[in-house]
């Protein structure tokens, strides 16, 4: 799972941008990041594929009111609605876009060109039909903070109990995420104008779960030698996956879900 997914960066900035609170080639730049360019193809009335800054303007005349954020894996379609065509691009990838009120979805093609050394990254968003539909298994922001908490707090002490990376860099990186939730805000811009400092709270703890999780998986075994205590490290660490996608889409919704409630 990507610590920061380029569906969160589109979805996050495009919000910002629905409500007037950034200007289209800022929210353009902002969304491209370290990336050399964005385009959009398949955008209804256009015959190629486009600027960001372009296929914003043209997703909010088609009557798109807000974007949301979905992070699907094998077995768990995290955000997605249907249908079944684009659900399996979106699974691809891991990451989609759904358009409130445009039944649009964009799914990011990611291409790396360039000598090593000086690689340069190229993104396609494919913009292709959706089903409006709740989408599938988003928590609250409440209920993603609590969940965040009680899922790390389990997997600290199975960590810690195994000593799953030896010199122990896991156990501690679990330890510091933990703990990590009393933290006040770092200062970093995690996320676009206009969101709300629970949202930033609770993104900010899912990316460092995530780091967490990547951190463990990257250190293979670890300290865990036996065949019960690497299924104990997998059993630990796979629902604190889950929980900190359910909690990244949650917090990258929250606008929109706002927006709808009032």
């Amino acid at each position: 799972m990507l610590s920061e997914p380029r569906a969160g960066r589109l979805a996050a900035w495009g919000n910002a941008l629905v409500v007037h609170m950034v200007s289209p080639d800022d929210a353009a730049v902002a969304i491209v990041g370290d990336d050399a360019v964005h385009r959009v193809a398949e955008l209804p009335g256009e015959d190629a594929p486009v600027g960001l800054t372009l296929a914003l303007g043209r997703l909010r005349a088609l009557g798109a009111s807000g974007l949301r954020v979905a992070l699907p894996a094998p077995g768990h379609p995290l955000g997605l609605s249907g249908p079944p065509e684009f659900n399996a691009r979106a699974l691809e990838a891991e990451e989609a876009v759904i358009c409130e009120g445009a039944a649009l979805g964009l799914v990011p093609e990611v291409y790396e060109a360039g000598p090593e050394g000086d690689v340069h990254v190229e993104v396609v968003w494919h913009c292709l039909p959706v089903r409006e539909a709740p989408p599938a298994d988003v928590p609250s922001l409440g209920e993603a903070e609590r969940e965040l908490a009680e899922a790390l707090r389990d997997a600290t002490e199975v960590l810690t109990r195994l000593d799953v990376a030896g010199s122990g860099p896991v156990a501690e990186a679990a330890v510091a995420a933990y703990r990590a939730r009393a933290e006040r805000s770092s200062g970093r811009e995690v996320l676009a104008p206009g969101y709300p400092p629970r949202a930033v709270r609770v993104l900010e703890l899912a990316q460092r779960v995530g780091m967490l999780v990547l951190l463990a998986s990257e250190n293979g075994h670890g300290g865990a030698v036996s065949a019960s205590e690497m299924a104990a490290r997998g059993d630990a660490l796979r629902p604190v996956e889950r929980v900190a996608r359910r909690a990244q889409v949650a917090a990258y919704n929250s606008v929109v879900v706002e927006r709808g409630m009032r």
